[in-house]
Formats: structure tokens, sequence, C-alpha cells
């Protein structure tokens, strides 16, 4: 099976779509495989991380933040505003694929793991991820 999911992001932050995720596993027909997920954007990433504490979530953001700031003077790709290179930085720092093993036609993710998309522009975008599942 192959689709897309599109996220709805409103700046910044972490935005978790691991229900539409297992929703899509639970009807894809595939027992036990692996679910392979992009994201088609060079702005944004991908993570598994704790959904049951939003201040870990928050945290990662600040950090991230704090590691590759706006407006630094050596950035020259700037035409799209203060948040463009910082933005594109972060995506290359982390994820923009993940894999994930699927068992009994579920997620195999842990108890406190969650599938986010990390919105790391100011504004707001929809952003579509390509799923594969395959058994």
């Amino acid at each position: 099976m192959v689709t897309t999911l599109e996220i709805n992001t409103r700046g910044q932050g972490l935005y978790e779509f691991t229900d539409q995720l297992a929703a899509l596993v639970s009807r894809s027909g595939i027992s036990d495989g692996l679910c392979t997920i992009m994201i088609r954007h060079t702005s944004a990433s991908l993570c598994i991380q704790e959904n049951a504490d939003p201040s870990a979530q928050h945290d990662l953001e600040r950090w991230l933040s704090r590691l590759v700031p706006e407006n630094d003077a050596l950035y020259t790709h700037i035409f799209e505003g203060a948040d463009d290179m910082p933005a594109h930085i972060k995506a290359a720092l982390t994820a923009t694929s993940l894999s994930v093993p699927v068992q009994d036609a579920r997620l195999m993710l842990g108890t406190w793991q969650g599938v986010f998309c990390w919105e790391h522009r100011h504004g707001s975008h929809r952003r579509s991820i390509a799923v594969h599942i395959g058994g």
C-alpha cells in the first residue's frame, strides 16, 4: 500500500499523527511487515518521540532552536524569511524518513511513543507525508 497523509501545522512544533498512521496500517490488509514514511518537504521533519508529556516536545523544540538560531550572519539563503535556513538545517539534522515494524496489523511502537511531524517554520503549512506499508 502506498498513499499520503496530509498534516496541517500552525507554526513551529511537533504534531502527532500516530492515530492517522495506525488507521492506515489497520486498513492496509498487511498483518506483519514494515511501515515506512517520508516527509515530502525540506523545512520539516519526522520523529518518534514521547507522546505522554508535552513538556518533552516543548524541550526538544527549544533545544533545537537554540542549536540552530535564526538570523545567523552566516546564512545566505534568506529570501523566504529568518526561519527558512534554520528550518532547512533542522530538517537536515533530524529525520526525513522513518520505518516502524508492523505486527498483527499494528505499529510496533512503545508505550509512550508517538509519530510526529516536526514543523520548523513559523507559518501554517500543509505537510505531505508519503506512506508505504508492505508485508
